[in-house]
């Protein structure tokens, strides 16, 4: 699973229809196989390197593991590391490693290559998630011991997401800059057999496993011996392959979708609360939206209700702030949340200079209210740009709606030259705000191009002065407040997660363990026999 779905990357590596790529294993396992469709969110990963993507797909998840795992109830779980304790004063962490575990190229996993890892997330995309150490000390060979900069209560959440895999050290360094698409080498219950940038990724099963956590019933090798993960950008044909057994499971569901395939007898369901949000991005810095008068206006002017019912079919809950519910850090004070307000709307353009035409287009010195609303082509961004255009019709403004593949978006909104964006992201925790808000990551991922003293004053104590978890989620609550009073952006939409699977096929558990669909399900899931 993609944990970011909006995290991204340029390289865009092809031959032919596109790059293969091997790392000397089996053509082909003599076991059962199955075949899984992945997320749209996850589209185009150009490699599989956890240190310096920024974008990764389900393929990582299995490939490599974490020192520990987070479960769907928020609660955490050993895996690399057996067990883990924190200073009294939040300035240490303490692990004790798992001992018998190696890497796929046979290379022993240990407390040097706990301490090689962390060295190598200096300089890289995905530093923040170890900046709060200052250094690893190896106390014995499966001892080791973060001592920190200053406390971290979220370094636990950090060390359990997809970008905290641990690779092979030696592998590593002798792939250099390839490392990721020439090989991937983790610890993993699956291997990388092939890799076609942009369409499949292969795996076999690491018949060594035996190190599975205590959320998988199977803590050894994984029941499917070849699991294959496909792209497929549209949804109606993902869709037909699962009904006629082309494919044995969509990883992702979009939930406008659900009736239809809840009529098909072959297909099961499997279902957890949702990790991300549907809501529409300003340009902060060019165009229309440098004012905040005018985000205000545009963010009033949407019915979150309406995008629920008519994309969704009810499915999910609507958005009015950030953060999904399930955080605490979302529980801001109601007076901030953003909800339809079309009369206040349509007032605050009247105020700042924008009078209705007769043709029911707002103008201001000669000039037509027009935007152009950009989204992803996936019908449910579709479909949402439609809605959106129409309420925003009502308050006067002229939309055009442009459409991109998921992997051009990204591209296309680091230029900077997007007014208004339906963006969606998967991310179960405060820190996202971070990432879409820190004016550290203009021009992407803060494609909002937000750039405000008060708001950088509030990031930095809600990620660098949190002593403790509560204080945390304090600091987080007034840091969102604040960005949902200058109208930062819109919120639409929270919906669930959807795994759908052919019953001819495949056998799933009941309950998928972990925020998302990944390993700990995986490793328990059998072909139908």
């Amino acid at each position: 699973m993609n944990r970011r779905e909006f995290l991204a990357s340029t390289s865009v590596v092809t031959l032919g229809l596109g790059l293969v790529l091997t790392s000397g294993l089996p053509a082909r396992a003599a076991d059962s196989e199955a075949v899984i469709v992945l997320s749209s969110s996850e589209a185009g990963a150009p490699n599989q390197d956890p240190i310096r993507a920024t974008l990764l797909s389900l393929a990582s998840n299995l490939i490599y593991d974490r020192l520990v795992e987070q479960d769907d109830d928020q609660s955490y779980h050993p895996h690399l590391a057996e067990s883990w304790e924190t200073g009294a004063d939040g300035m240490s962490w303490t692990f004790k490693l798992r001992q018998g575990v190696t890497f796929h190229d046979s290379e022993p996993f240990n407390a040097a290559a706990v301490a090689w890892w962390i060295g190598k997330y200096k300089g890289s995309p995905n530093e923040y998630m170890t900046a709060a150490i200052d250094r690893v000390e190896i106390v014995d060979d499966y001892t080791v011991r973060f001592v920190m900069k200053r406390p971290e209560p979220n370094l636990i959440f950090n060390l359990a997401q997809q970008f905290m895999g641990i690779p092979s050290p030696k592998s590593y360094e002798a792939s250099g800059d390839s490392y990721g698409v020439t090989e991937a080498i983790g610890t993993g219950p699956y291997k990388l057999e092939s890799f076609v940038v942009g369409q499949e990724t292969v795996l076999v099963a690491n018949e060594d496993y035996a190190w599975g956590t205590d959320l998988s019933e199977n803590r050894a090798a994984p029941h499917i011996k070849r699991l294959t993960l496909r792209e497929i950008p549209d949804s109606s044909t993902a869709f037909l392959e699962l009904k006629t057994g082309g494919v044995g499971m969509l990883s992702s569901v979009p939930d406008e979708f659900l009736p239809q395939l809840q009529k098909e007898k072959q297909v099961g369901f499997r279902n957890l609360p949702g990790i991300g949000v549907t809501y529409l991005n300003f340009n902060s810095q060019s165009g229309a939206f440098a004012d905040a008068t005018m985000r205000q206006a545009t963010a009033l002017a949407i019915d979150q209700s309406a995008v629920l019912k008519s994309v969704y079919s009810g499915a999910g809950r609507e958005a009015h702030q950030f953060l999904i519910s399930s955080l605490a850090e979302s529980k801001v004070d109601p007076q901030f949340e953003i909800h339809h307000d079309l009369d206040k709307a349509k007032k605050l353009l009247d105020q700042t200079g924008w009078i209705n035409g007769s043709d029911g287009v707002r103008t201001k010195d000669n000039k037509r209210l027009r935007i152009k609303l950009w989204t992803r082509s996936e019908t449910e961004f579709r479909r949402t740009a439609e809605i959106v255009q129409a309420q925003l019709k009502v308050l006067g403004m002229e939309t055009e709606i442009v459409t991109f593949d998921n992997t051009t978006l990204r591209d296309q909104l680091r230029k900077g030259e997007h007014e208004l964006v339906v963006s969606h992201y998967d991310w179960n925790n405060a820190d996202i705000l971070d990432w879409f808000y820190s004016a550290k990551n203009i021009p992407f991922p803060n494609s909002a191009m937000w750039n405000d003293a008060k708001s950088e004053e509030l990031h930095d104590i809600a990620m660098l002065q949190s002593k403790n978890w509560d204080e945390r989620v304090a600091n987080f609550k007034k840091y969102q407040e604040y960005l949902l009073s200058q109208y930062a952006f819109a919120p639409l939409h929270e919906p669930a997660q959807n795994t759908a699977y052919n019953k001819d096929l495949l056998e799933v558990p009941e309950r998928i363990r972990g925020p998302q669909f990944g390993q700990p399900t995986i490793v328990d899931m059998k072909t139908v026999q």
